[in-house]
């Protein structure tokens, strides 16, 4: 059951949507060559504690197999829910960053691919690609719409360059649960699926792989993978539905403040 949301939910997901984005800026001051993905959990982790919030993330899941940090990490070929570790960062990676928070019971979501030093041009396109399709994707989020006017968005844009769009994994309602109803494809047929109407609150979150869209998950139970080896971009931002269109409640703009200067073109917001 979507659980449509009224505008002082509205208002309390913008102030969680304002400490994830701040998290995530804050995280960018710290990737660089020789750096280790767990150096970044705790910088996270510490920036949430201390502005008021909780990790979303940090004990997720099954009591048997909760996530064990703040942050997914995910490096090159890993797609989605990388585990922080102590391997370093190097020259010409890609680092996915997933954080979400919880302000006041609310749960703010959002992620982005940092390049890590110098990239190559492929893998400057796949950032590219993948961003603008999230920001089409977006524009399809309009009060009369379905979801599939969503996932079809993105879909075309990045199969259109070449690109594989995983399917297995889907962005999401949030709210008072970080992952609510309902389910959000980066893949689909316009005119299908769900209507969407004003109070919708979701994560849009193309993730998007320079080969095919095949993924696999690792022994740990959390570390997704492309299957053919090849590396992925992923970037989030949560949306609602307001009665003059879709409402971007995160912004990049804490990230692209911190870097000097991208080493690939990201549309504005």
């Amino acid at each position: 059951m979507i659980r449509w949301k009224n505008d002082t939910e509205i208002d309390a997901l913008r102030a969680a949507a304002d400490l994830v984005s701040r998290t995530l800026g804050e995280v960018a001051r710290h990737v660089r060559p020789g750096a280790t993905t767990r150096e970044l959990d705790r910088v996270a982790e510490s920036f949430i504690r201390q502005h008021g919030g909780r990790p979303a993330f940090k004990g997720y899941g099954s009591a048997r197999n909760p996530f064990p940090a703040t942050l997914c990490t995910s490096v090159n070929d890993v797609v989605v829910h990388g585990i922080p570790g102590d391997e370093p960062l190097g020259d010409g990676d890609l680092v996915s960053v997933d954080c979400g928070v919880i302000v006041d019971g609310f749960f703010g979501d959002s992620a982005f691919t940092f390049a890590v030093g110098e990239i190559d041009d492929d893998r400057a396109r796949l950032c590219r690609v993948t961003y603008e399709s999230l920001l089409r994707g977006i524009e399809a989020c309009r009060s009369g719409n379905r979801l599939g006017d969503i996932g079809s968005a993105v879909q075309e844009h990045c199969e259109q360059a070449g690109f594989g769009v995983v399917r297995d994994l889907v962005g999401h309602g949030i709210g008072r649960e970080l992952h609510e109803e309902p389910s959000v494809p980066n893949f689909g047929r316009r005119g299908h699926g769900r209507r969407i109407r004003e109070g919708l609150a979701i994560c849009i979150e193309p993730m998007v792989n320079l080969g095919e869209p095949d993924v696999t998950t690792d022994r740990d139970g959390w570390t997704v993978r492309t299957a053919g080896g090849s590396v992925s971009a992923h970037y989030e931002h949560m949306v609602v539905l307001g009665t003059n269109g879709p409402e971007v409640l995160t912004t990049f703009g804490h990230v692209e403040a911190v870097l000097d200067a991208l080493p690939y073109t990201v549309p504005a917001t």
